[in-house]
Formats: C-alpha cells, sequence, structure tokens
C-alpha cells in the first residue's frame, strides 16, 4: 500500500493492557439448571409424542451440554426428539451447511443420541397484520411440540420490545431461508414490530410448551437459563430482554480513532461484531451511540464463521489472512437473505497490521498521527480484557471500572 512519508515514518504508540470490570455472576451447574427449568414442562408432555428442538448458529456457551441436557429431559419423559436447526440462511442457505454447523457446536446425531432434521422446506402458515407471509420449518411443524432454545439478547439492527430471543429463533431461523428472506425484505426498522407480529402466527400454528432461554454475562458466561411458556413468550421475552441489555460488556470510552477488532464471525453475532459494542454498522456511525469510532480494522475471521463473512462492510481496513478466509456464497447469501449486502462489502485489505494501523491513522480526519487513540478488543463478545494506546491511561483511572495490567508491544 502507497502511504504518505509522514505516515511511514511516525512511531505508533504503547498498547497498554487494561481489564475493564463487569457484574460476574454466572451458573454454577449449567446442565442442572436446564433440566429444572425443562422438567417443569416436560412431566406434562405425551409420551409417545414427538418435539422439534430448534437450535440455532449463535456462538451460545456450552450450547452442546444446553441441548443435550433439553434432550435427556425430554426422553426421561417419553417424548420422541429430534433436532432442526434453526439459523434462516446461515450456512450458505443449504441442509448441509447448516448440520455442519451443529457439528462445529458438538452438536452431531451421535453426540445427542437423537436424530437431526436439516430439511430447509417451510410452509406458510399464515401472514401478519400488515400482510408478510409467515414460513416455518416443514419438519418442526409436523411435529407434536416445538421447542426453541437460543440466547436473549439485543438485536444488532434494530431495537424494540423484542429483539434476539425465541420469537426471533421461531420466525428467523425457524423460517429457515424462505422465511428469513422474506421478513429481511421488510427492512430493519420493521422487525420490531414484524418478529413479534411472525411469532404470533407462529405460536397458533405450533405447539409450542416452552421455550429455553439462555443469558450470558459480560463473560460469555450462562448467567441464566429459563424455560418460558409458549403462551407466555411475548409477554416475558422483554424482561429478559431488559436483563440480557444490563449484563451486556461495552467498550468504556466515548471516542476511539482506530479499533482493532482481532475477529469477527458469526458465533461471535449475527452480523460478525456487534454494532451494540462498536457503535458503528454497515451503514456507518449509528447516531447516538458510543463509542464514536472513526476507523475499524478487522485481522481474522473465526473458523466457526465458516468463511461467512458479514460485517467485514462494517470495517475500513482488513488484513490480507482475514480476506482469503472469505466464502463469498455464504457470505452474499447471508447479505442478501438478509436484506444488508452493504455488510458483505469488502473494505481495503492490508498485509499486516502495521500498515492496517497507520493507514487508519492517515484517514483519522482531525486526528493528531502522532498522538491516536487506539484500542485493540479480541471480539465483541469478550471485552474484559481490552488494549488501549498509553495515551488513553488518563480514562483508565477510575479503579472500580478499570485495572491498568502492563505495557504490550505497539507492533504484533
Amino acid at each position: 500500500m502507497i502511504l504518505p512519508e509522514t505516515i511511514r515514518n511516525i512511531t505508533l504508540p504503547e498498547m497498554v493492557r487494561i481489564r475493564q470490570y463487569f457484574a460476574e455472576d454466572s451458573l454454577e451447574d449449567t446442565e442442572a439448571a436446564v433440566k429444572a427449568e425443562a422438567r417443569a414442562f416436560a412431566s406434562s408432555m405425551d409420551a409417545g409424542r414427538t418435539a422439534a428442538v430448534l437450535v440455532g448458529s449463535r456462538g451460545i456457551r456450552d450450547i452442546d451440554r444446553i441441548v443435550k441436557a433439553v434432550v435427556d429431559v425430554l426422553l426421561e419423559a417419553g417424548v420422541k426428539p429430534f433436532i432442526v436447526p434453526a439459523m434462516g440462511s446461515h450456512g450458505g442457505g443449504s441442509a448441509e451447511g447448516q448440520v455442519q454447523i451443529l457439528r462445529d457446536y458438538g452438536i452431531t446425531e451421535e453426540s445427542m443420541g437423537v436424530p437431526i432434521d436439516s430439511s430447509m422446506e417451510t410452509e406458510i402458515v399464515g401472514q401478519t397484520p400488515d400482510g408478510v407471509q409467515v414460513h416455518f420449518s416443514k419438519p418442526a411443524l409436523a411435529a407434536d411440540y416445538v421447542i426453541p432454545v437460543c440466547r436473549v439478547k439485543p438485536h444488532t439492527d434494530f431495537t424494540g420490545p423484542i429483539e434476539s430471543g425465541l420469537c426471533k429463533m421461531l420466525v428467523i431461523g425457524g423460517g429457515k431461508h424462505n422465511g428469513c428472506a422474506t421478513i429481511h425484505r421488510q427492512g430493519f426498522p420493521a422487525l420490531a414490530h414484524l418478529i413479534p407480529d411472525a411469532a404470533r402466527v407462529i405460536l397458533d400454528a405450533a405447539n409450542v410448551p416452552f421455550g429455553l432461554a439462555v443469558i450470558e454475562n459480560a463473560f460469555d458466561q450462562t448467567h441464566t437459563v429459563e424455560a418460558v411458556a409458549g403462551r407466555d413468550i411475548l409477554t416475558r421475552e422483554p424482561e429478559l430482554l431488559k436483563l440480557a441489555r444490563r449484563l451486556m460488556p461495552r467498550i468504556k470510552f466515548d471516542d476511539i480513532d482506530v479499533l482493532i477488532v482481532e475477529r469477527i464471525g458469526k458465533d461471535i453475532s449475527g452480523t460478525g461484531m456487534d454494532p451494540n459494542i462498536t457503535g458503528r454498522d454497515s451503514y456507518g456511525q449509528i447516531p447516538g451511540a458510543v463509542p464514536r469510532v472513526k476507523r475499524i480494522i478487522i485481522e481474522d475471521l473465526t473458523e466457526g464463521a465458516h468463511g461467512n463473512a458479514i460485517g467485514f462492510g462494517s470495517a475500513d481496513f482488513i488484513l490480507r489472512g482475514a480476506f482469503e478466509k472469505i466464502d463469498l456464497a455464504a457470505t452474499y447469501t447471508n447479505g442478501m437473505a438478509s436484506g444488508n449486502p452493504e455488510g458483505a462489502k469488502i473494505p481495503v485489505i492490508c498485509e499486516s497490521e502495521e500498515e492496517a494501523i497507520r493507514a487508519a491513522i492517515q484517514t483519522c480526519a482531525g486526528t493528531d498521527i502522532h498522538d491516536p487513540q487506539i484500542v485493540r478488543i479480541k471480539d465483541t463478545l469478550h471485552l474484559a480484557e481490552i488494549e488501549v494506546s498509553a495515551n488513553m491511561l488518563e480514562l483508565c483511572r477510575d479503579e472500580k471500572e478499570f485495572l491498568i495490567c502492563n505495557t504490550v508491544n505497539s507492533k504484533r
């Protein structure tokens, strides 16, 4: 990359490792908690009946153990569970791709002891008050019971009383590629009412005895698991979302010149990196959001992303190694189905981190190139330990919020 002499010769700042403090409460025995919650409902389910357990593509902590605990409780009750990948268009929008995602999470027919039906076939089960058709997995609809298992958290592209959680799992995940594309075609602002409206249609069409909601703390640990009765999902989920929002980690600085993100991926966030954390989506800085970031660098794509580089479009620079991991088919399928091709755009490609940082500094309007504020994070899930440029240490003096650890090299 051609850089002006003024930027090539500057000394990059020393980076300092700091710890951000967040609430650390978590479950001691997640499996026991899941089983206790599920048993409260499984005891009233009819033996010999089938149950479709919906499992998604998000990187939920211990998802294999959580799903196995639900399956075991159903088997104890004499119910016949099977697993349905509920991932919308993920995995390239194919049955094989979605099975592979589950396999990478340790969820297989052998490990779970039950079948997996990855059919992408859907049925139209009704329409919303706006006239939008609602699709739902054909195998799941044919089951006697449907049980979504998912994490509740703030959505990456819209805000509302119900965002990412049980309703979205039913509508977008359970809707497979057809449902995902249909709903997202209405635009992200419409999802705040479309997802609960469509969930209501599915809850009327399918027998959902309960859904298992998982809430994680700022350390990606399981904080809460709660089995929510199907009839209560629409009223209970907003309360669970409030809890999830309170527990979310964040970058505790208002203004950042350059944000370095070591990795992004679908197993980290639906948009690769969470705009709730970065303050920026594929359209740019989110009005009123913090941090206010001038430039973002992405260094790598997680293995769990399976080449799906959705989210690259929210950055300004990526490293060559990240670029070479892109599966264009998976990325474009997701971008098109979600109505967000902007998120699939490819930023400027740099050969090294140092080159990317220098290019980012050069293009930060109004920034002193000799004194940029730089933050490096692992990803948007793991924010307890981050790195900041030495000139930001004055912002880290509150001992209730930060612990200054040590100085690290400015180059890697």
